[in-house]
């Protein structure tokens, strides 16, 4: 493994330590690729994901990597809300929150999640 990957591993490691979601506030986790981004709402407890979101959706569109990671976030508020879905834990998979990580947090906060 790559000495960044592995540095990433380890600070997401650390935050699960802190991180669980639960059925009331699930976890929102988000990972990001060089080409692509992911995003899922976690229910930790029942071991399952509730909605998920990403840049390999037709309705996430094209363009420059914040504006799809920013539709994506739209998508997954809009997701989580439908599914009855209003507080979650921001889950930054071992990610410096700015750039995508933060347009997509951005995002989902305006579609009405809250963290």
């Amino acid at each position: 493994m790559l000495k960044k990957q592995a540095a990433r591993v380890r600070r997401h490691a650390s935050l699960r330590k802190r991180l669980q979601g639960t059925a009331d506030t699930p976890r929102l986790a988000v990972f990001r690729s060089n080409r692509h981004i992911y995003a899922q709402v976690i229910d930790d407890v029942a071991g399952r994901t509730l909605v998920a979101a990403s840049s390999l959706e037709d309705a996430a569109g094209k363009g420059a990597k914040q504006d799809v990671a920013t539709t994506v976030g739209k998508l997954l508020g809009e997701r989580a809300s439908a599914a009855g879905v209003k507080k979650v834990v921001f889950d930054r998979g071992g990610f410096r929150y700015h750039g995508r990580i933060a347009k997509l947090a951005d995002a989902a906060r305006q579609a009405g999640l809250e963290f």
